[in-house]
């Protein structure tokens, strides 16, 4: 059975590029390995769906190449599926730094998704979902990709790899993507968790005494800074700013904490002439939950009132407390990991189209390139905008 492309993986950029391309009179086969599509799509958000954030733009995104990104996110906006969403009449809300939700399920998403599948019939084109299939070989014989799956044989003069990363994989992710890849030739830059809660050890262990206090604190490392809460769990760190900054961490790295990102940079030196009887944990119970601030005044060990401590001394509380230093032994793995960074090197994609340089027909799009968005609602942008473009140039 022939078809104008194979795509496989029906997760958001599968979907969304299957519809597209088969808005454009493409007959398009869509070859899913768990038994419905969108998994992902339908736990997102906590059953809500942040389907994307209306500042997305390549400044959001981390990748080896990064300014691959450019080309597919002005072409395909986030207004422009913003629309899509409103022409189905979806309500939705935003939360907090340009995060967008459904009011109602993520199930609205998968429904207009498959939806506009449907209507490439309309266009003369056609869009064959086929879900629990399990594909065993992907040949390449004079520009023609013959996909088998579930024993039949399928032909396609475009291939496209929608199929992810590893992260989550008791939904069925799996490295899959760049096994294929490098069947063909493509390199991987290496995969590792990302947005993944991190754990700690050695002299950090003690924090995790703190399981289940949150605070608002701006996470660091290096040039990236996230200001959103954290969260102490039973085996570390997590919480928005920490799944923020896990993206960029790597092993045997240290990450900073400003615990107080709202207070001047002399604020305990301010509080010995103003509230010299204080101690330092009363001062830091006015910002931080009481557990929090008891452990942060025991570890600073300044066991006297303001008033009677140093300047040098408050000065160095002052600095730790604006960038406490944790360094993580570890993640939660792809267990946890929302995402995946890394993936198939995009310096072997074109930008523009997504079709890998070396292999005419054969096509990156979402989690599966090296292109990794932050947390809240970037990465399925990233996902619409890839597999729009993918759509376009076949």
């Amino acid at each position: 059975m022939t078809y104008d492309a194979i795509i496989l993986g029906a997760g958001a950029a599968g979907l969304f590029c299957a519809a597209q391309a088969g808005q454009r009179g493409k007959r398009v086969l869509l070859l899913e390995r768990a038994e419905k599509p969108g998994k992902k799509i339908l736990i997102s958000g906590g059953g809500r769906c942040n389907f994307t954030n209306i500042g997305a733009g390549p400044a959001n995104y981390l990748s080896a190449n990064p300014h691959f990104s450019k080309s597919a996110l002005s072409r395909y906006t986030p207004r422009d599926f913003l629309d899509l969403i409103e022409s189905y009449g979806i309500a939705w809300h935003e939360k907090t730094l340009g995060q967008l939700f459904c009011d109602g399920s993520a199930k609205q998403i998968v429904a207009m998704l498959l939806e506009e599948c449907v209507k490439a019939d309309n266009a003369g084109g056609q869009v064959d979902l086929r879900c629990d299939e399990h594909v065993t070989e992907v040949a390449h014989e004079d520009g023609c990709f013959i996909v088998t799956s579930n024993g039949a044989h399928y032909g396609a003069h475009n291939l496209v790899i929608a199929v992810g990363g590893p992260s989550i994989p008791k939904m069925g992710a799996t490295g899959y993507a760049y096994d294929l890849a490098r069947q063909f030739g493509l390199k991987i830059v290496e995969p590792r968790p990302a947005l993944v809660p991190l754990t700690l050890g050695g002299d950090d262990v003690l924090f995790r005494d703190l399981s289940g206090v949150a605070a608002d604190v701006s996470a660091h490392h290096g040039k990236a800074s996230f200001r959103e809460a954290a969260l102490f769990t039973h085996r570390g760190l997590s919480g928005p700013s920490i799944l923020q900054i896990s993206s960029y961490w790597r092993n045997g790295e240290a990450i900073g904490i400003d615990f107080l990102p709202e207070r001047d940079v002399n604020w305990l030196l301010d509080a010995k002439q103003s509230q010299p009887r204080a101690t330092i944990k009363a001062l830091l119970k006015e910002s931080l939950p009481d557990r929090l601030a008891t452990t942060l005044s025991e570890r600073l060990g300044i066991d006297t009132d303001v008033g009677n401590a140093t300047d040098k001394s408050l000065r160095r509380a002052q600095e730790q407390l604006s960038r406490w230093e944790f360094r993580p032994n570890g993640s939660e793995g792809f267990a946890k990991a929302e995402v995946t960074a890394g993936g198939i090197d995009t310096k072997e994609l074109s930008s523009k189209t997504m079709e890998a340089k070396k292999v005419p027909g054969l096509y990156v799009i979402g989690e599966a390139a090296d292109v990794t968005g932050w947390l809240g609602g970037y990465n399925f942008q990233w996902a619409w905008a890839s597999g729009w473009a993918a759509a376009q140039a076949m």
